[in-house]
């Protein structure tokens, strides 16, 4: 199917240069997944399901538009190309859009898409039971680990393959594929008529890289019940560890504040901060859609953009913003690859496999200094502001005592200023672990305030 496809994508190229597009370029994607759903070991939902897709963006002059098609019948495309083209007359004239120059565009070699280790064939063909039956095994490893977990919002398995072809008419044409599959469940304990839930889950491209189902659900039934006796704490002013799952979190906000569009926008605090030592020293974060195995590793990003390691942050000092063609060329940067799109509009900017270096001590040793703190296990609502920094998120926990887990909270808040938090990060743990393109070691924060009872 994919040279079948490659040639579709090339012949729209040339259908919209033929209609009047001085560039032109065309994504395909296609793909299959499959999930199921199981609580108290029932089935609640189960899906399956193929998809095609193709997009076209156009370009007259220095105006685009785009439209996007399920339809790949060839009258269809004819209309879809059309369609954009029709938009791109009424739309107005931008000096900074255009496509990737040819130097730009991606290094397609076998070894390098081989090299990224990113896609397992078959690992979303699978007959639906054998699906189901990890699912139940997971929720029930879940429901047997202790007598107090006495229910479940269930377990659930998914996978799914995805293919993209990407090309334009500056003789540009790649595909690369990606496999993913994940295995998750939520059990809830409950005590003395207080119930608490939390969750676990294991990911990997392939099937066989997935942690056991009995190991998923009892780690997810060991969290909750960690969570039974929750209390709020008094207000104080204490440091706070996050842990990989919340810390990364952090990193999402780095993200934020340092891609390019909110850089031109003036919308960001990290505006006009290039070379400016703006955390710890402690602090490198990475970018690398090059990494093995990575969630967000790719060849070339949604522009057709060699994918590549940048170093947004080097020992507390503000290095790089991440572009895509667009935000670069507005900044009069070069673009870092970091282009993301769907079927239709303009590209916009994604992480790829975003995270920051270990550090040499681990969690435990980095509990064991702390007198009176908070370790945080879970973050609630949005409480951030990029242009500003500020930062406010309801929390939940783990209270820490002269070193040591003395009692699970709630109902609390942290509060903070990310700018200020960026430079109080006096240790990074060694737990380096993906779960997902952004990851965190676990972070240790000074003086945030925990605003409890």
């Amino acid at each position: 199917m994919s040279r079948e496809l490659e040639e579709l994508a090339m012949r729209v190229v040339e259908e919209a240069r033929r209609q009047g597009a001085q560039e032109a370029e065309c994504v395909i994607q296609y793909g299959r997944e499959f999930s199921a759903t199981v609580r108290m070991g029932e089935i609640e939902a189960l899906k399956e399901a193929d998809s095609r897709n193709l997009g076209v963006r156009v370009f007259l002059g220095r105006r685009a538009a785009s439209a996007y098609s399920n339809d790949l019948g060839w009258p269809a495309l004819e209309a879809t190309v059309s369609a954009a083209l029709a938009m791109a007359r009424a739309a107005s004239e931008d000096p900074h859009a255009g496509l990737p120059e040819q130097e730009e565009q991606g290094d397609l070699n076998t070894a390098l898409k081989d090299g990224l280790r990113i896609y397992f064939p078959g690992t979303a063909q699978l007959e639906p039971e054998a699906g189901i039956e990890l699912a139940r095994a997971c929720e029930r490893a879940a429901l047997e680990t202790d007598d107090r977990i006495r229910n479940s919002e269930g377990a659930s398995f998914e996978a799914g393959e995805s293919h993209r072809i990407l090309a334009n008419s500056r003789n540009f044409l790649g595909d690369w594929s990606q496999s993913v599959c994940s295995l998750s469940a939520a059990p809830i304990a409950e005590q003395d008529g207080c119930m608490q839930r939390d969750f676990w889950y294991t990911l990997s491209h392939q099937r066989a890289g997935l942690e056991p189902a009995e190991m998923v659900g009892h780690t997810a039934a060991q969290r909750a019940l960690r969570r039974l006796g929750a209390r709020k704490p008094a207000t104080a002013r204490v440091p706070v560890l996050f842990d990989p799952l919340t810390a990364r979190s952090l990193l999402e906000h780095i993200f934020q504040a340092a891609q390019g569009d909110a850089i031109y926008r003036g919308a960001s605090f990290l505006a006009g901060k290039l070379g400016e030592k703006i955390a710890a020293p402690e602090i490198t974060l990475v970018d690398d859609a090059r990494l093995p195995c990575g969630y967000g590793s790719r060849p070339f990003d949604a522009e057709g953009v060699a994918s590549r390691r940048t170093i947004v942050i080097e020992n507390g000092i503000l290095r790089r913003y991440l572009h895509n063609c667009y935000s670069a060329r507005k900044l009069g940067q070069t673009t870092t690859g970091n282009a993301a799109r769907g079927l239709a509009g303009t590209p916009g900017i994604a992480p790829s496999n975003l995270f920051l270096l270990p550090g040499k001590r681990t969690p435990a040793a980095m509990l064991a200094d702390v007198r009176q703190g908070l370790l945080v296990t879970e973050l609630i609502g949005f409480g951030y502001n990029p242009v500003t920094g500020d930062y406010s998120r309801g929390a939940c926990g783990l209270w820490i005592e002269n070193g040591e887990l003395a009692y699970p909270v709630e109902e609390i808040t942290i509060a903070g200023n990310l700018k200020d938090m960026l430079q109080q990060i006096v240790e990074i743990g060694s737990d380096l672990e993906f779960r997902g393109a952004i990851a965190s070691p676990t972070l240790r924060v000074e003086g945030m305030t925990v605003a409890g009872g």
